[in-house]
């Protein structure tokens, strides 16, 4: 994963140089100011607090993607959806590939906070893998337009300090779990060959699993399979077949 952290930073500078998206040139900063709040909670004249407008667009940025979809996240619909002018995205990201760029490394930083609760679960390595495993996919079908997005490299920026920490300490995390379950200790900075074929493997089956699940393409599967089981069971009975193993062994 720190070569694939590596190459997604790679590309991302490549894809910003084509696809870099300005939005509102020449459009000067004007005063934001909140829209009322559904409830009628918030004043309508209440200017937001700087920090606050950051957060409060990343959070707008949220709910457009997994509304919408990436293809409608931009910075004029993170603008109607936060209630404030049209300059605000860009003063506070800079351009699209910005905004997004830190709202994957959001997206990340929830997913680390989900494995690790999951890591506590269980006192064997393999219930551990397993718990981790559910707490990934259950993330994907919870957030799904936040998790396609963190892998779509010509979108985001590696080089951004926040998403590259995140998205390093969600590979620090993986080798931390295959670690345990290998009973070594596993560097971030270099990998046996055995150790990359383990956390490959782990990472390739339950994402690739996900990715499937996501897409509907395991529709067919489940539905031969015996009355009351799912996708989850499914998983379960994937992990246990690993010739008796954790997935990261």
């Amino acid at each position: 994963m720190l070569t694939y952290i590596a190459e997604m930073t790679r590309k991302s500078k490549i894809a910003r140089t084509h696809a870099r998206r300005a939005a509102n040139n020449g459009a000067a900063p004007r005063a934001v100011r909140k829209r009322s709040a559904p409830t009628g909670g918030a004043s309508e004249d209440a200017p937001y607090h700087h920090g606050a407008l950051h957060d409060a667009l990343l959070e707008a940025a949220e709910r457009v993607l997994e509304r919408d979809g990436l293809s409608g996240l931009t910075l004029r619909a993170v603008a109607r959806e936060a209630g404030v002018s049209h300059a605000a995205p860009t003063h506070h990201f800079g351009d699209l590939t910005g905004l997004v760029s830190e709202l994957a490394a959001i997206g990340f930083r929830q997913f680390n906070t989900a494995m690790k609760l999951a890591g506590l679960a269980g006192t064997l390595p393999i219930e551990k893998a397993m718990a981790r495993a559910k707490a990934y996919v259950a993330y994907a079908q919870a957030h799904p337009g936040m998790y396609g997005l963190m892998f779509r490299t010509e979108r985001i920026d590696m080089t951004r300090p926040s998403l590259h920490e995140a998205a390093g300490a969600a590979f620090a995390g993986l080798a931390g779990a295959v670690g345990a379950s290998r009973h070594e200790q596993i560097s971030e900075q270099s990998l046996s060959l055995e150790q990359a074929a383990a956390i490959a493997r782990a990472w390739s089956l339950v994402h690739g699993f996900t990715m499937l699940l996501l897409d509907g393409r395991l529709s067919d599967i489940l539905r031969l399979l015996p009355k009351g089981t799912g996708a989850e069971t499914l998983l379960d009975a994937m992990l246990r077949v690993t010739g008796g193993r954790s997935p990261g062994t």
